[in-house]
């Protein structure tokens, strides 16, 4: 893959990315700004909170395909190195966070994140879901069980000997995950963080 093809597939890769699933679909199934609701984020959590159960399946859906579609079209047509990979994995993650179509004010990116692990190791997402769904059943912290998963990526990649480009990769995404839920994890430090409830 020559060095402009690679930039133009980039540039593909942020502005789908970019795309504020959960603000678009709140609009759509004719809820208020999700911005202006709950904790604000545009993820599926708060989506699920401010405009109902679908929005948030659908939104969480979403945010995860905008990744999941475009990296695996990339690994599976163009062959591209770990280096090409990781760096277009490292690119959709910094599009949702932070999206051109939002002035660079995006969500948190675990569902984003979810969806370039699948692409890069479908057999770390198993063990990583585990760790959020354990975490979220005996915490009923989302915020918590993300994390934790999100950190846990990293050292899964490690342990099942991807390329080094990759282990980078994934650990800027848990760093910048585990950075975007700063606020979550001041207000679990204090006991105010809010519990799931289904």
């Amino acid at each position: 893959m020559n060095n402009t093809l690679f930039i133009l597939i980039l540039i593909a890769v942020y502005l789908i990315a970019a795309i504020p699933t959960g603000v678009v679909l709140a609009r759509l199934m004719g809820s208020e700004d999700v911005r202006q609701k709950g904790s604000g984020n545009i993820g599926a959590t708060n989506v699920y909170r401010v405009a109902g159960k679908l929005a948030g399946v659908l939104t969480l859906l979403g945010d995860t395909m905008k990744s999941f579609l475009p990296l695996l079209a990339i690994k599976t047509w163009l062959a591209p190195t770990p280096t090409q990979l990781g760096i277009a994995s490292a690119v959709a993650i910094m599009g949702h966070c932070y999206p051109i179509y939002l002035k660079f004010e995006g969500g948190k990116g675990v569902a984003t994140a979810l969806g370039i692990f699948l692409v890069i190791s479908p057999k770390a997402v198993l063990v990583a879901l585990i760790v959020f769904v354990l975490t979220v059943v005996i915490t009923r912290y989302i915020s918590l069980g993300s994390v934790l998963a999100a950190l846990s990526a990293p050292l899964l990649i490690l342990l099942f000997n991807h390329p080094q480009p990759i282990f980078l990769a994934t650990l800027f995404i848990a760093l910048l995950v585990t950075w975007r839920h700063h606020s979550n994890i001041q207000r679990l430090l204090d006991g105010t963080e809010n519990r799931f409830k289904a």
